[in-house]
């Protein structure tokens, strides 16, 4: 349910009517919590002339691998895990997959990495691809797929994997807190680190995490 539940229900007429108004709402109202474990990618091959060159380093893989077991420590009743397509994302999905049961698991082009909206303020050494405003569409349509609160036939909560790219989830992270999105190059977020946001039945969003490594150990950690 993506809209507020009073839209769904004919206003009240006052008087005796409240009373029925606010059953309808209460019939509407969704009663679960959607959470969204956001995973960045680990250390790949920046030298890679095309994506599939782009794999995982050694290092990289390594951080793949101490996320998967912190997301089994933490023992949540995981929905799926949903991936970017691009290789670093897919590989980094599958380490992570190793140490988890099985759930579902699906890709998404839309969660590729990409710029999705000019940065404020301008970063003189950031220049946007080629592909710039077609990545702006795209991102935000992920954005929008997968940002919402439980519809009303979800009965437990969710929670969802998607593993993708640190552009995207920063973008996220703004749009879902309704910061300017313009502002998504002044987070910085670690290869492989856990971002969890919540989307409440009342549509409250809560950030609980931010690039969260604290299961890593200090020299395992990287950014770029």
């Amino acid at each position: 349910m993506k809209r507020d539940p009073t839209s769904l229900v004919k206003p009240s007429k006052g008087g005796s009517d409240d009373n029925r108004y606010n059953e309808a709402v209460e019939r509407v109202k969704p009663k679960a919590v959607r959470h969204l474990l956001l995973i960045r990618h680990g250390q790949y091959n920046m030298s890679g002339k095309s994506d599939e060159e782009r794999i995982l380093t050694d290092l990289g893989r390594k951080q793949a691998k101490l996320t998967g077991l912190r997301l089994q420590e933490l023992s949540m009743p995981y929905t799926r895990l949903v991936r970017s397509t691009m290789t670093r994302a897919n590989e980094t999905a599958q380490i992570i997959l190793s140490s988890l049961p099985a759930i579902p698991v699906s890709d998404c082009c839309l969660l590729e990495e990409g710029s999705p909206i000019p940065p404020e303020p301008p970063i003189g050494s950031w220049k946007p691809e080629p592909c710039f405003y077609q990545d702006g569409a795209r991102i935000e349509a992920a954005f929008r797929k997968y940002f919402y609160r439980a519809e009303k036939s979800q009965e437990r909560d969710s929670y969802d994997i998607l593993v993708c790219h640190a552009n995207v989830i920063r973008y996220f992270v703004c749009r879902a807190l309704q910061f300017p999105p313009e502002a998504w190059l002044r987070l910085s977020l670690h290869h492989a680190s856990i971002t969890w946001i919540s989307v409440m039945p009342s549509g409250r969003v809560i950030l609980r995490a931010l690039g969260d490594t604290g299961h890593m150990p200090p020299d395992v950690i990287t950014s770029s």
